[in-house]
């Protein structure tokens, strides 16, 4: 066989031909100005009255908006436990309106007993993979940031990097853990100048760019080989079934 993979012919017996589609540099070129900015859901994981996941996640909003971002932060207050209520409930219907309208997210929790907290689950699981051929998440940006009480840990923005995966989303690659958050906030609950800062900084900056860039591209860049052949595949199953 030649090594010059660009001339060689390859046998993929297995391979649905008519799903089956090479890659082409002209889906990812952008063809119509942008309608809107960047769209932005941010959300964090407690709702203590001085919650450093909450003062973390404003000043993003700041600065997202700063770079030109469109942004609205979901309270969880008031949301039930999963499965605790229909999904008719308001703040979950409230939720999920805004992961529909995002093109890219914020996630922000504490660290508790070396996880994510229950608050920031809790959100994401009334979050369903789809609704209907509607999927609320798929191609959209995530960014992931914690903060913690004592020393630096990267459990919690671990655990929701796996998430955000789970999710079909696509976690830009900078990430914020902030160490003992008490010593990082002013009175006001703003955050003070520090390289904890301006890592913030850099993940919102890298997350609207990486939403720029694939705000368009999203769609093409999350169409699957299976899931052509499985819809193809039902297609062709109404059909027959209509014929007989």
């Amino acid at each position: 066989m030649s090594n010059n993979s660009s001339k060689r012919t390859v046998d993929l017996p297995a391979i649905k031909k008519e799903v089956f589609r090479v890659p082409e540099q002209t889906h990812l070129e952008r063809i119509a100005p942008l309608a809107h900015q960047p769209r932005i859901l941010l959300l964090y994981g407690s709702v203590r009255e001085r919650s450093y996941s909450r003062f973390l996640t404003f000043e993003a909003q700041r600065l997202l908006e700063a770079f030109g971002a469109e942004t609205r932060v979901f309270d969880p207050t008031g949301l039930p436990l999963p499965d605790g209520a229909p999904d008719s409930h308001p703040k979950v219907a409230e939720l999920r309106d805004l992961a529909a309208w995002s093109e890219g997210q914020v996630w922000c929790s504490p660290e508790r007993h070396g996880a994510m907290s229950g608050i920031m689950k809790a959100q994401i699981d009334w979050i369903p993979l789809s609704l209907g051929a509607v999927r609320p998440t798929q191609g959209k940006t995530l960014a992931v940031m914690q903060v913690s009480g004592g020393s630096q840990s990267f459990n919690a923005v671990n655990q929701m990097r796996v998430l955000g995966r789970w999710m079909r989303m696509f976690t830009i690659p900078n990430q914020s853990s902030v160490a003992k958050a008490f010593l990082e906030f002013d009175e006001a609950g703003r955050m003070k100048p520090s390289a904890y800062y301006d890592r913030v900084v850099d993940v919102t900056e890298e997350l609207v760019k990486f939403t720029l860039l694939l705000r368009e591209r999203a769609s093409y860049l999350v169409d699957r080989y299976s899931e052509r052949k499985e819809s193809a595949e039902a297609l062709s199953n109404r059909v027959n079934q209509r014929s007989i």
